[in-house]
Parts: C-alpha cells; sequence; structure tokens
C-alpha cells in the first residue's frame, strides 16, 4: 500500500480573522476638514496640492550612553513604549578628541513614526501629553526651519502617559520633529494649527468625535 502524502494531509492554516481597519481620528480631521480649509485658504488647485504631515522623529542625545549601557537600554525601552514602534540607536560618525568621542559609540536614540503611528502619536502628544506640562503656554512658531518643517524640545519624557515616574532612573528631554510636504514656514504653520498644535497666543483647535463624525 502506498504512503500516504503526509503533506495533502496537513489540515489548511485557518484564516485569520481581522476586523476592518480603523483610521486615527486625527487623519479622519485632516481629510474631511482641514484639508479642505487650507486649499481655500491658499488658493490651491487641487486637494494634492493641500500641505500634509509626512514623518514625525524623534530624537534624544545621550552623551553618556557609551559610559552607561542601562541608560542607553532605559531610554530604547521609554521611546518603544510612548511611540509604540521600536527605535534605533544613533553613533557617532567620527571621533571628536576633546569631548572623548570615538567613531561608532552610542551617543543617541531615534525613531521616525509614518502613517497610523504617526497621526496617533501626534494625537496624544496635543491632547494628552502637552496639557501635562507645567506652566504650559503652548509652543514657540519660531521654531520652524525654512523649509516647511517643525522642531519642538521636550524637556522630560515624563509627560508621557506612558511612562511609569517611580522606574525612571534619569530625566531627560528630546527634540520631535514634524515633516511637512511644503517647502513654505507659513503653511507648515497653518496645517500644524488646524491639527490642533498649541502655538503661542492662539488657541488650540479642539478637535472632537462630533466634529469628525460630521
Amino acid at each position: 500500500m502506498a504512503k500516504k502524502d503526509k503533506k495533502a494531509e496537513a489540515p489548511a492554516a485557518a484564516p485569520q480573522e481581522s476586523g476592518p481597519k480603523v483610521k486615527p481620528r486625527l487623519q479622519t480631521w485632516y481629510e474631511t476638514a482641514v484639508r479642505g480649509k487650507l486649499q481655500e485658504q491658499f488658493g490651491f488647485g487641487t486637494p494634492m496640492q493641500v500641505p500634509k504631515l509626512e514623518k514625525i522623529t524623534i530624537n534624544v542625545g545621550l552623551g553618556e550612553a557609551s559610559k552607561n549601557p542601562k541608560l542607553l537600554e532605559a531610554v530604547l525601552n521609554e521611546i518603544g513604549a510612548i511611540t509604540g514602534q521600536k527605535p534605533v540607536v544613533t553613533k557617532a560618525k567620527k571621533a571628536i578628541s576633546n569631548f572623548s568621542l570615538r567613531e561608532g559609540v552610542p551617543v543617541g536614540v531615534t525613531v521616525t513614526l509614518r502613517r497610523e503611528r504617526m497621526w496617533e502619536f501626534l494625537d496624544r502628544l496635543i491632547n494628552v501629553s502637552m496639557p501635562r506640562i507645567r506652566d504650559f503656554r503652548g509652543v514657540p512658531t519660531r521654531s520652524f526651519d525654512g523649509r516647511g518643517n517643525y522642531t519642538m524640545g521636550v524637556k522630560e519624557q515624563l509627560i508621557f502617559p506612558e511612562i511609569d515616574y517611580d522606574k525612571v532612573d534619569q530625566v531627560h528631554g528630546m527634540d520631535i520633529t514634524f515633516v511637512t510636504s511644503t517647502t513654505k514656514d507659513d503653511e507648515a504653520l497653518a496645517l500644524l494649527r488646524e491639527l490642533g498644535m498649541p502655538f503661542r497666543n492662539e488657541s488650540p483647535v479642539i478637535v472632537t468625535a462630533g466634529a469628525i463624525a460630521a
């Protein structure tokens, strides 16, 4: 009797059930409200010309990283928890003798967010983390780079609710850069303002579920 083909007998893998992907609410807000408003404000001919947010980059500089591996590991875990994405270690590109810095040693941590994670991080940053900053009066408008990108500094990682205060060994800051599709600062400013970025001396745009549904 011929042997049965075990491969033929193997049961087919059950199809993985996956529900409909829920679009981040801030992305929905951009598509349904912000894009049209910016198109009218700047007189763009088509929606494709309207500025959009392309990516968000978070950078943490750690001068002590080469001497303190535990600090580097802690920051990697913290940024991973804050962003929901695994960060990477940045290394020195060249040696600097005055700072006892050798080429290739760890000097910081970085992560770049795009698509859904980018929108979700921005939503939490504006509506959850920034309100936790003591005596917060908004972010400055002078931090654009002349090419439509905006960078803000955060002094403490403790503003993020994902961080457990009791488990923090060392407080550190970070730079957050918002890269847009425009090269004009005024268009990028209008974009971020309409997304809810609380610039100083300006009332933030409150994005509600009702407004998005409408």
